[in-house]
C-alpha cells in the first residue's frame, strides 16, 4: 500500500460517509412537511437518540484511541497505517451508526431534536478529516516516515 494512496482513499471513504449522510438528512428534511419542535413524552425516539448519540461521540472517541494506542513504533510505516485505517473505520462508523439512526427518528417523528443531534454529529464526523497532520500527530511518526507518508 502506498502511503499517498493510503490518504486519498481514507479522505474518500470518509467524504462518501458525510455525504451520505447529508443526503439522507436533506432527503428526511424534504419528506417531513410539518416538522415540530414540541415535546412528545410517548415517543421512545426522543429518549433514545440523545443516549446513542452520546455512547456514539464518546464510544468512537475511547475505541479509536484505544486502537491507536496499540499501534508501536517498531512497526513498519505500512502496518502501522493499515491499523490507524482499521481505527478509523471503527470511528467513523460509530460516529456514523447514531446519525443514520437519528435521521431515521427524525423521518419517521418530524420531531426537529433529532435532526439537530443528526446534525450534529454529522458535523463531528466531519471534523474527523484524515490529514497527515492528524496522521503524524496521532502515530508519532518519525521525520523519515513523515517524509513517505508527504510524497
Amino acid at each position: 500500500m502506498q502511503p499517498k494512496a493510503f490518504l486519498k482513499t481514507l479522505k474518500f471513504l470518509h467524504l462518501s460517509l458525510v455525504l451520505g449522510l447529508v443526503l439522507f438528512a436533506v432527503i428526511a428534511y424534504m419528506q417531513n412537511s410539518e416538522i415540530t419542535a414540541q415535546p412528545d413524552s410517548s415517543n421512545p425516539f426522543l429518549y433514545a437518540v440523545p443516549i446513542i448519540a452520546i455512547i456514539g461521540y464518546f464510544g468512537s472517541q475511547f475505541l479509536s484511541k484505544k486502537m491507536v494506542s496499540k499501534i508501536t513504533t517498531n512497526l513498519s510505516l505500512e502496518e502501522k497505517l493499515k491499523k490507524y485505517k482499521s481505527a478509523s473505520h471503527v470511528k467513523f462508523m460509530i460516529i456514523e451508526l447514531p446519525a443514520i439512526f437519528a435521521l431515521f427518528a427524525f423521518y419517521t417523528t418530524a420531531n426537529a431534536l433529532p435532526l439537530v443531534i443528526a446534525v450534529s454529529l454529522i458535523a463531528y464526523l466531519f471534523s474527523q478529516k484524515p490529514s497527515i497532520n492528524r496522521i503524524k500527530d496521532e502515530l508519532r511518526l518519525n521525520q523519515k516516515e513523515v517524509n513517505a507518508l508527504e510524497s
